[in-house]
Parts: structure tokens; C-alpha cells; sequence
């Protein structure tokens, strides 16, 4: 019975130390060659790789790698970009990049912003199932921000800290069309300076 009791105690002593390590990197390549694996801090419980591709003019592609609280993995769509993200909970399982943006349309299709306008139409891809409204948030600024998403990523305690009130609906355009006077740039930037501060 002291056997199984120390056996025990030893167990909870070696188990209860243990912290989760993940990779951890930001490149603007679209791709984390150069990645760092690190302990994470107390409270993270996922590893998380994310992809953001930005197309207009040129195309911009932001990787990352990191820690985090929370965040469950699927794509958005906010129109003139795209997210996607991959979590997982065990030691380093995050280092494989994030998966590509889904290219397939799906038959949805919701609502954007632009800047401008929120009444622009954008063509649901992969598993965006849902469409979504939110509030980007960075230092004092605030803008709206709508578009596709995975259902997963619906959850309010998802991993994007810099959205604020994320409400998702289902059904074609069910998100609404507002006008908007926020600087498409601002979002933009708001979402790059998000992840490579973070």
C-alpha cells in the first residue's frame, strides 16, 4: 500500500511540472523556416500555427507560430483576405505551417466590408459554413468586420483576441449590410500588427 502511495505522489510530482513546448516564429515569406521551440508560459494549453493571405495588388502572406490560451482551428474569409488556423494540445505538434486558405466555394456566401461599405459579397470556401460580424479592436481604434467562417472558430472564446463580440449566423448573407466609415487599412494593419506583436 506505500508502494502504490509513493508511486503515486512521484507520478503527480513529474506530472504536475510539465509544461507544453511549441514552436514559435512570425515570418512575412509564408513560411517559418526559421522557427524556435519554447516552454510555454503558465495558462497555454494549445499550440497554434496561423496563415493570413492577403490578395489585391500584391499579394501578402503572414505565418506564424506560437502559444496560446485557446483557439480552435478553420479558416475565415473577411473578402480581400484569409485566415486559417491549426491547434493542438500536445508538445510541439505545431510544426507543421497552417494549412493553405480553402479555394473550393461552398455555395454560401456573406457579406464584407470594405472600408466603404459593408454590402459587398464574398463566396463562402471549404468549411466556412457560417457568416460572422465583429468588431476589430487594436489600441484605441475599432472597426466592423464581417465575412465567412469555419462554425469552430464561432466559439467567443476563440483564438483572435483582436475580435471582439464574433456573432455568426447561418444561411446566405444572414450577416447583414451596414455601411461602414473605418479605413480599410486600418483593418488591415490592425490584423498584421496583431500577429506579429503577438
Amino acid at each position: 500500500m506505500d508502494l502504490q502511495i509513493s508511486v503515486f505522489l512521484l507520478f503527480i510530482l513529474f506530472t504536475a511540472g510539465h509544461s507544453l513546448s511549441c514552436y514559435e516564429c512570425m515570418s512575412l515569406t509564408g513560411s517559418c523556416a526559421d522557427q524556435k521551440l519554447k516552454t510555454c508560459p503558465s495558462g497555454s494549453s494549445k499550440c497554434m500555427s496561423v496563415r493570413t493571405v492577403r490578395q489585391d495588388q500584391i499579394t501578402l502572406e503572414v505565418m506564424g507560430k506560437d502559444c496560446v490560451v485557446n483557439c480552435q482551428s478553420g479558416s475565415m474569409n473577411f473578402g480581400y483576405s484569409k485566415l486559417t488556423t491549426s491547434c493542438c494540445n500536445t508538445d510541439q505538434c505545431n510544426a507543421q505551417d497552417a494549412p493553405d486558405p480553402p479555394t473550393i466555394p461552398n455555395g454560401r456566401k456573406c457579406y464584407y466590408c470594405d472600408g466603404q461599405t459593408c454590402s459587398n459579397t464574398v463566396s463562402c470556401l471549404g468549411t466556412e459554413d457560417r457568416c460572422f460580424n465583429a468588431t476589430a479592436t487594436y489600441e484605441r481604434l475599432s472597426a466592423v468586420v464581417k465575412g465567412c467562417t469555419s462554425a469552430s472558430i464561432c466559439d467567443p472564446t476563440s483564438f483572435i483576441p483582436a475580435l471582439e463580440g464574433i456573432s455568426c449566423c447561418e444561411g446566405n448573407l444572414c450577416n447583414g449590410a451596414q455601411s461602414v466609415t473605418q479605413s480599410f487599412l486600418f483593418l488591415c494593419c490592425s490584423l498584421l500588427s496583431y500577429f506579429l506583436m503577438h
